[in-house]
Order: structure tokens, then sequence, then C-alpha cells
């Protein structure tokens, strides 16, 4: 270890991405060596990694409270959004060219409605407030006879804001619209259920819930008429063509499962100590504002605007310390533009200059958060000290 090396590294990105639990490393191991068979072929130890695949995608289907036929492993969160979203445009454009997403989606979202603009669809980004909340007013108002998709993200990944699925929903249900939700930040975090909430289409990622990465899945509720993404094979009743990656779909139903056994202890323990974090920093660093709602967002999401700082020297002299944090979604890491979804929640790019995002997970601790509420301080003075343009200059 050399002298710049910090001797303890304290991890905040959970939103980033997840630590795989090792539970869920030891669940997925047999399935590398042993138990190795390709589950489209029919000998025994092929037929075992089939029932497997089976096993996971029914521990998905009772996370979600839908059949096991409605679930699909993908390779992630951006492929099964890409998938809900242009399956969808291109299966239904006889009966209209315009979908409804909002200015604070993830960039998979986003991206892929703008490739979708250029195709001739008709693309409508509803505003947010300044929390970071769609009116579901304006959505109501936003939609047209030619409208076939609404696609609104559960709950934001930079400022944790949770919208208003159920309601959206039920405004889409009852226009004969299909509705698809970005619930990648969800899982784990939040109850849900697919049924009571109106959801036709939901996306998710297993490396948000100490799962591997590389692996998601999409649900798609029976009689959504959807186009395939992947064409070759018949796997995933020949809507997703490729051979399954086995110990990823095995490691993503063991984490799903067990990550939502106790959502509201959990919720009660990482909120717990993420107000401890969020009042110490407001109690020892003057000019702190929080972006997204104060209540309305995800148990272990911090997203501050520091006034007179970069978010990225934050970010870089907290890792010195050891404390691995973000500027905001690891998607766009390493983007000099202001983050777009601070810029939809009306955050002067000043301001929003100094963000940073903290999220906190199962292995954090009190002692974590007391660490880095000795290290912030002085990393917040030094940096308004050194700025040429603030109010802090000495």
């Amino acid at each position: 270890m050399t002298k710049s090396t910090p001797a303890k590294i304290i991890y905040m990105d959970h939103s980033a991405t997840t630590p795989t639990h090792p539970d869920v490393v030891k669940e997925m191991l047999p399935y590398f060596t042993e138990h190795f068979g390709n589950p489209s072929s029919l000998y025994r130890i092929a037929r075992e990694s089939k029932f497997a695949v089976s096993k996971a995608r029914k521990q998905v289907a009772d996370v979600l409270g839908c059949t096991p036929d409605e679930i699909f492993f993908t390779a992630g969160g951006t492929e099964s959004d890409n998938w809900a979203i242009k399956g969808t445009a291109f299966a239904n454009k006889d009966r209209g060219n315009h979908i409804i997403t909002t200015k604070i989606e993830h960039h998979a979202v986003l991206h892929t409605c703008e490739y979708l603009e250029k195709e001739g669809f008709e693309v409508t980004y509803l505003p947010v407030n300044e929390y970071g909340i769609v009116d579901p007013d304006v959505l109501i108002k936003s939609i047209t006879d030619r409208t076939i998709l609404i696609s609104v993200m559960m709950a934001n990944n930079e400022i944790g804001t949770i919208q208003p699925i159920k309601e959206i929903g039920e405004i889409a249900r009852e226009k004969n619209i299909y509705f698809h939700t970005d619930a990648v930040q969800a899982i784990g975090n939040l109850e849900i259920d697919v049924h009571e909430m109106n959801i036709d289409m939901l996306s998710l990622s297993a490396h948000k819930f100490y799962g591997p990465k590389g692996t998601g899945a999409l649900y798609i509720r029976k009689g959504i008429n959807i186009g395939s993404f992947i064409h070759g094979g018949s796997q995933e009743n020949g809507h997703r063509a490729g051979t399954e990656n086995l110990p990823g779909i095995i490691g993503l139903g063991y984490a799903i499962e067990r990550a939502t056994q106790n959502i509201s202890e959990h919720n009660e323990k990482i909120s717990s100590m993420r107000d401890r974090l969020l009042d110490g920093i407001i109690e020892t660093i003057p000019d702190v504002h929080l972006n997204g709602h104060p209540k309305q967002r995800l148990s272990n999401n911090i997203n501050i605007s520091v006034r007179g700082t970069d978010g990225e020297a934050l970010l870089l002299m907290l890792d010195m310390k050891g404390v691995c944090v973000s500027t905001g979604s690891a998607c766009s890491s390493g983007e000099e533009s202001a983050s777009h979804v601070l810029s939809a929640i009306s955050v002067p790019p000043a301001l929003a200059r100094g963000s940073v995002r903290l999220t906190l997970g199962n292995e954090n601790t009190k002692e974590d958060i007391d660490y880095v509420l000795d290290v912030l301080p002085p990393i917040v003075s030094r940096l308004r000290a050194l700025s040429p343009v603030n109010n802090y200059s000495q």
C-alpha cells in the first residue's frame, strides 16, 4: 500500500452499481462449471440448466406480481429499455407514432427516443417540477390520438425522486396506451406490483440489487404487441435470441429474491443513516442545496449541490480520502455538460456545477457516516478557498 492509498474504502455510490453479494456469487458458481449445459439442448445436464432458468424466471415474477412467462431475460437495464421502447414503437406504428417520456429519464430511454425521432416518430419530453415529479395533468394534455407509448421511470437515478407510477399507469390504461417504466433503481427499494400499478412493461438490472453485471430482465404484460429485439434462435420464447447467460440469470433470480425479502426493514435502516448524513452535512457546511423531493425519494439517495465548489473536484478529493461518490449518473460520468436532470429541475448552472450524489447500501455503517462528516467539511472549505470566483475566497 502506498502512502497515498486510503486505509479503508467507503463506498457510497450504490446507484451506480452494487457489489455482488457473496451468497449470490456462491449460487452462481456451479453454473460456470458443474451445471454448464446449454438450456436449449435436450440431455440431462441441459435440462438441469433449463430448470434453473425457469426457477429464476419465477423468482423475478413473484417479486413483480406477474407470471413467469411475462419475464424475459436481457443483458441489463439499457437493453430492456431499448427493447420496450423500440419494440413497441415499430410494432405499433400503424396505430400511431407518438411517444411520451420525461426530461429526466436515464439516457437509455432518452437516446432511444432521440433515435426514434430520426425514424419518423414524434416524442414529447414532459417537464417536471422543482422536485423532479411529473404532473399527471400535464401528461393527460400531452396525449394525442397517435400516442402509442408512455415511458416514465419509477425512481430517478440521480436525485432519487419517486414518480406517481400508479396514477400514470391508470391514465395510460384508460387511454389504451402502453405504459413502460424503467424500475432499475426501484428494485429492492420499493414494493412493486405491476398489476396494481397498471404497468405494461418494466425494466430491471441485476447489478443494482447486489446481483451480477450484464444481466437484466424485461417484464412484458401478456397481450402487449411488441417486436423481438435480437433475432436468431428461439430463446426467451422466440423474443430474445442468443444462448442464455446462465450464471447471470441464476444470480439475478437469487439476488432479486434476497433483496426484496424485507424492503420496509431495509428502508428504515438505510433512511436512518441517510438522514443522519444529510443532516450532518447541512449542519456543518453552509450553502448546501438538496436536489430532489425531500420525502418522496429513494431511502438511500442524497444529491446535493455545494455552492462555490466543483463536483468533480469534490469527488476526486473524497476519493483521496477513500470515499466513493458520484457527480450524477455513472453512465454519463466524464461528460462536461451539466446534468440534464438538474437542468430539468431548474438548478442554476453555477450551483449544479458543485453537485455530488451519495447513495448508501447495506454494507454502510454509522462509522462510515461519521467518517464522511469528518472529511467532507474541510474538503469543501479548501475548494471554496481555492476558487477565484465565489463568496468564500479568503
